[in-house]
């Protein structure tokens, strides 16, 4: 059978189409080029939308799970405990490039905590510390920088002034690089101080390569004090960087210098950082349990998170030649997350397997509107809140009490009319290190006023928490959904991995029952 013409005698558009009788051969094949093109073009539209139709059914009974809450929550760390409970060959296969993390974090951790011995003159004592202080909030004012936080519109209210999440005061502008002078007429403490900052000064010199070398060079406007950020797919990136694959960079000059032509598959600067802090270890170690930088923490002039910590009290392993990160290594490390990264996992659920589609967002306040367009269809949310964080402000705004943050955050996430019907799991996190605080003696009433005279301890404070958060949820809640609440430490990986297991049935049961497909 012939094929029927693009034009046909009965259609009086085709035949006002049709080719005029004088068409040159140059003319007629132009034609048909182009009447093939056109062809080609509806065939593939035709052929997506076709795939799409069969994508959507088979993504029908697909779960979507939203991990929302503020920045330095546990968001991203929990998304790795999904990632080593559904999916463990893949931390492998990233393994390499948390190396690249992990040195950054521990060289960033050094710098800050030279820059807030420098800015309180290497020492301890009282006077040294009022001066500094009375200087540093001299400038503050000059330069129009609001020290108190204003009084919280949220169930909290704070009472303390708040210096973001470094901890540090505000203080006079330094550089790491620039030493004190060493000399006699110092106090002996100070005089080892300024050592160790000399000679830990090259390592430090690595700091911004390592950021370049995570964000691509990225810069995130208001991204905070020393923030770095990543974006979805980060750690191969970071390879192919690394590799001089991208775009010219520290590696390729350190190869042009040393003569290397070939591609070795080796990363030239974390290679070069490792050979540095394998030498400075002890330098490390020193520093670190300095009665100095003791003394600070106590008083509370110097906060390091979590994840400074860790890596410090480990540097031992952390430095040595062969190190490779271990899992726990992994779930310590802090990276910025920047937008939002989709992970999808197959979960087994009463002998079927279900696609699990997480969505880990940036938690910072000027990337949360990027959550909107994720809302629409979601199935589940689990809102990460830092219940350790009662003692600290916002990066992006140090007057903003960071529990005060987490509620506010709730409030919009429990009220939002396209949120109505999705089920919500709370994790009250960082447990850990909320026990951990209320151990020194940190008093909770010191920063969040309304805490009154309640007892100090862990059971009283954790149970105020939640209370709030659940009053939040009892104000919006139009559909009597159901909250599912934990308290949290998502660095624990077995007790975590419990946890996950009993969300992922409270999901089931609710969402996947009803649509039939369990």
């Amino acid at each position: 059978m012939r094929t029927p013409s693009l034009y046909s005698q009965d259609d009086p558009i085709s035949a006002a189409l049709k080719p005029s009788p004088s068409e040159t051969e140059a003319e007629r094949h132009a034609r048909l080029v182009a009447e093939a093109e056109a062809r080609r073009v509806s065939e593939q539209i035709d052929e997506d939308l076709r795939q799409e139709r069969e994508r959507m059914k088979r993504n029908k009974g697909d779960v979507k799970l939203l991990l929302l809450g503020q920045a330095e929550s546990g968001k991203s760390t929990l998304q790795k405990q999904f990632q080593l409970m559904y999916k463990p060959n893949s931390i492998d296969q990233e393994r390499t490039s948390w190396k690249t993390v992990i040195y950054f974090n521990v060289v960033h951790s050094l710098k800050h905590i030279l820059a807030i011995l420098e800015a309180w003159d290497d020492s301890l004592d009282e006077d040294s510390l009022e001066e500094s202080a009375s200087v540093s909030l001299n400038k503050s004012r000059v330069n129009g920088i609001a020290q108190q936080p204003s009084p919280s519109t949220s169930l909290i209210n704070s009472s303390s002034a708040g210096s973001g999440l470094s901890g540090s005061p505000a203080r006079p502008s330094s550089s790491v690089g620039s030493s004190h002078p060493v000399n006699a007429s110092r106090e002996p403490g100070a005089v080892q101080i300024g050592n160790l900052r000399r000679r830990l000064t090259p390592l430090m010199a690595t700091d911004t390569p390592l950021a370049d070398r995570l964000s691509g060079g990225i810069t995130v406007s208001g991204s905070g004090k020393g923030g770095v950020y990543v974006r979805s797919g980060w750690q191969a990136r970071t390879i192919e960087n690394a590799l001089g694959r991208i775009k010219p960079n520290y590696d390729a000059e350190l190869k042009k210098s040393r003569g290397i032509t070939h591609d070795s598959g080796q990363d030239i600067l974390v290679q070069d950082v490792g050979r540095m802090l394998t030498a400075a270890k002890d330098d490390i170690k020193e520093l670190w349990s300095h009665p100095t930088v003791e003394g600070l923490i106590v008083r509370r002039k110097l906060k390091l998170d979590e994840w400074s910590e860790f890596f410090l009290r480990h540097i031992s392993r952390v430095a040595a030649p062969d190190y490779t990160p271990t899992t726990d290594d992994i779930l310590h490390a802090r990276i910025q997350t920047m937008g939002v990264a989709e992970h999808v996992f197959d979960v087994n659920i009463h002998g079927k397997s279900v696609s699990w589609h997480l969505f880990d967002v940036g938690g910072a306040r000027g990337q949360r509107h990027s959550w909107v367009p994720y809302f629409d269809d979601a199935n589940a949310i689990i809102f990460v809140a830092p219940v350790s964080a009662f003692d600290q402000y916002l990066e992006e705004d140090p007057r903003t009490n960071r529990i005060d943050d987490s509620l506010q955050l709730f409030t919009q996430i429990c009220s939002n009319a396209l949120l109505k019907s999705v089920h919500l799991v709370l994790f009250l996190n960082k447990t850990d290190l909320l026990k951990a605080k209320l151990d020194t003696g940190l008093r909770v009433r010191k920063y969040i006023t309304s805490f009154g005279e309640r007892s100090n301890d862990y059971e009283t404070v954790v149970q105020y928490f939640r209370a709030h958060f659940l009053q939040v949820h009892r104000r919006n809640n139009e559909n009597r959904r159901v909250l599912y609440t934990h308290f949290t430490s998502v660095v624990d990986t077995k007790a975590t991995q419990r946890i996950i297991g009993n969300v992922r049935d409270a999901i089931f049961r609710g969402y996947l029952q009803s649509a039939a497909l369990v």
